[in-house]
């Protein structure tokens, strides 16, 4: 059952247009976001940082909770994954390594509990997929294990975006949105399943036209009928009941091992970077461990007239989104070896209709056997 809640105007921005805010602010960096290597270490607080310059600013959260006790923003991984050098090797061929875990909307909040953990309505609208439970006091131990509208009920993470809208009217992505599992490296056998806890935000609302468009994750921008590469919404789309307005967002891929989470909710995160001499992927050595490529394929029924659509966020190039992995170990486990580690090109049971011979890895209620 799908529950339809929210506001259109976010604290955030409201506290930003007063200039009154008391929310503690952290700085985006371009270089730590977008996982180029080369940045140096600083200190903060006993934990080690990415340095560089600053790219964006955005009012943040460093309030105690459930995951992160002390409220400074770092949550350490239980284990911490070290020893790890990212892998140069050359795989045998496989066009593709991935898995969808298709979702539907659940429903729509002014809630963050990424940035926002513990502050209901502190942030600006979003559309939630996944967990149904997912809001801004979500913790690891309150979405383990909870119901979800993804496919596989071993799925109980949260996805959530900003909000669309045309006019003043919510626009709801309908069905199953797609959500592909990838491997963003070229060595697909180092690729290993996220971390129970795992969080982080990719994109930045906050992020220029310019930034938008020269972001790792950008694949086509957004796109309706034969119109591709936009970084602002078209101006218009064809009105035919086939066109949706459609994007493709991918998220960083390289972990550092150490922290679920930092304060600016991406540098314990990294995109692959190109093996010099070649044009293989690989990780940066500051983030050697290579966990699946989230990417976003998001459809919102809207066509005709576009010059009214915006985002909660605000202009079309300010799309980010989120990600709080709350899988059962053993199925994510079985999904990522069979068809990332594997090399398959599997659905939402891990089933390559091109190898059939491969099997399954869910049984027809997308479950483990």
């Amino acid at each position: 059952m799908r529950r339809i809640r929210g506001r259109t105007l976010s604290a955030l921005l409201l506290a930003t247009a007063l200039g009154v805010s008391a929310l503690t602010v952290d700085t985006y960096s371009a270089v730590t976001a977008r996982g180029e290597s080369g940045t140096s270490a600083s200190a903060h607080g006993g934990h080690a940082v990415g340095a560089a310059p600053v790219a964006h600013v955005m009012g943040a959260s460093a309030l105690p909770s459930a995951d992160d006790a002390d409220g400074d923003g770092y949550i350490p991984a239980s284990p911490q994954v070290t020893g790890v050098t990212p892998s140069t090797a050359t795989p045998p061929p496989a066009y593709h390594r991935e898995f969808q875990a298709n979702c539907y909307v659940t429903h729509t909040a002014p809630d963050d509990p990424i940035v926002y953990p513990g502050q209901p309505g502190a942030s600006h609208d979003h559309t939630f997929m996944g967990n149904t439970s997912t809001d801004a006091r979500s913790t690891t131990a309150s979405l383990t294990g909870g119901p979800t509208t993804c496919n596989a009920p071993a799925d109980s993470s949260a996805y959530w975006m900003p909000s669309l809208f045309k006019g003043d009217q919510k626009i709801l992505p309908e069905g199953p949105q797609v959500i592909y599992y990838k491997s963003g490296v070229t060595d697909y056998r180092s690729v290993r399943p996220f971390p129970k806890g795992l969080r982080y935000v990719v994109g930045s609302p906050m992020q220029s036209a310019e930034e938008f468009r020269a972001h790792k994750g950008f694949v086509e921008g957004w796109e309706c009928g034969e119109s591709f590469f936009n970084v602002d919404f078209p101006t218009s789309c064809p009105s035919r009941p086939d066109v949706k307005l459609n994007i493709r967002f991918q998220a960083p891929s390289c972990w550092n091992g150490l922290y679920l989470d930092t304060p600016d909710h991406k540098s314990h995160m990294a995109y692959p970077v190109v093996k010099p001499g070649t044009n293989d992927n690989m990780c940066p050595a500051s983030h050697p461990v290579a966990l699946p490529m989230i990417e976003f394929k998001m459809a919102f029924p809207v066509n005709g007239d576009m010059s009214q659509v915006r985002l909660s966020s605000g202009r079309g190039y300010s799309f980010h989104y989120d990600f709080f992995n709350a899988w059962e170990e053993r199925t994510l486990k079985a999904l990522v070896d069979h068809c990332i580690v594997g090399g398959l090109q599997c659905d939402t049971r891990g089933y390559d209709q091109n190898h059939p011979e491969r099997g399954a890895v869910l049984n027809a209620e997308h479950r483990l056997p």
